[in-house]
């Protein structure tokens, strides 16, 4: 089976072409990440113009790549939700169009779908599964009972991991996107500055929104000592706390949900200090598999929508042509 999926819930144009799950015939990405970050952030309006720009070229990059045919798809796959709803507008109408004008399936996929079966193309998934998503919009902890049957059993109360990691960076003045700058200077920083413990309502929930302010507290207290601040050790600091909250949420899920297999999915999924205490923790654990994608498959991509794709055809899922982009969709609908 070809599936031909679409991706453009952010500021990512992609397309890839899967056959029978996970032979990748070809997968493009066009990157906005050089225009958005002359503003610090993703632009929505500016995001969605770049996507209409872009969207065919992508799609004949892809076929031409993978010396196929479009008569030869069989199913159009596609992310409906959640992300910048302009952006997946884009997307959702271009996947609408090719399975009406090509007589073909159209299979909506939630975009944490795609995130958390990415790592289906790194290893065989044993359920019950239980996924760590950590994004610039989410942060939530899901397990998976069974293939393609997901319950959110912790989440943030506020922002998510990734925001924050943009919030302090822009507090640091570092550059966007702010995980990757903060990651570099927290391994070379040292254990300077103390930042408080998070608390949350349920205990497998997350908050990070109090990390800024608590950030600028501690810049604030250091001038007024006189004291030279070193970012690096800020970086260090922060970073410290993020990850660990994570892995305190991890270990409690894992007490509670007893799962067979862990896995680790989207953007905040590259960070190295998040992947090496993953690893610390779980990597050799006798009763429970730990998977962490490779780079390439944690920031947005079209492969993963493929991947999901193809396991939600399986379970029988398809959509009609009034198929509506969903900005806030919850994974637990599909």
């Amino acid at each position: 089976m070809i599936i031909l999926a679409i991706e453009s819930s952010c500021d990512e144009t992609a397309v890839s072409i899967l056959k029978d799950k996970t032979a990748i015939l070809s997968a493009i990405v066009s990157s906005q990440i050089d225009t958005h970050a002359k503003f610090g952030g993703v632009v929505p309006e500016i995001a969605s113009r770049m996507h209409i720009e872009n969207i065919a070229i992508v799609l004949q990059e892809a076929l031409t790549k993978a010396d196929l045919d479009i008569e030869n798809v069989d199913a159009f796959a596609v992310t409906q939700g959640p992300g910048l709803i302009g952006c997946l507008h884009v997307g959702v109408l271009a996947a609408k169009t090719l399975a009406w004008y090509y007589q073909k399936p159209l299979i909506p996929v939630h975009h944490l779908a795609g995130h958390i079966y990415a790592n289906a193309l790194i290893d065989e998934l044993e359920y019950p599964l239980l996924a760590l998503v950590v994004s610039g919009g989410h942060t939530e902890l899901i397990l998976l009972k069974q293939e393609y049957d997901f319950m959110i059993v912790g989440s943030t109360q506020d922002d998510a991991v990734g925001e924050a990691y943009d919030k302090v960076a822009r507090v640091l003045g570092l550059p966007y996107p702010g995980g990757v700058a903060i990651d570099k200077l927290a391994q070379i920083g040292k254990r300077n500055y103390q930042l408080p413990t998070v608390k949350t309502q349920g205990e497998l929930d997350f908050s990070f929104s109090g990390i800024k302010s608590a950030v600028l507290q501690l810049i604030a207290r250091e001038k007024r000592a006189n004291r030279e601040l070193i970012i690096e050790d800020i970086a260090y600091a922060f970073q410290h706390n993020a990850v660990e909250q994570l892995i305190d949420r991890v270990k409690k899920a894992v007490d509670t949900y007893q799962p067979k297999h862990i896995v680790l999915a989207g953007g905040v999924a590259a960070n190295s200090y998040l992947r090496k205490r993953m690893n610390e923790e779980y990597k050799n654990h006798e009763d429970l598999k730990l998977t962490i994608p490779s780079l390439a498959y944690c920031t947005d991509n079209a492969t993963m929508i493929a991947v999901a794709g193809y396991i939600a055809y399986q379970h029988g899922h398809r959509a009609d042509l009034s198929l509506p982009a969903d900005s806030s969709l919850e994974i637990c609908s599909m």
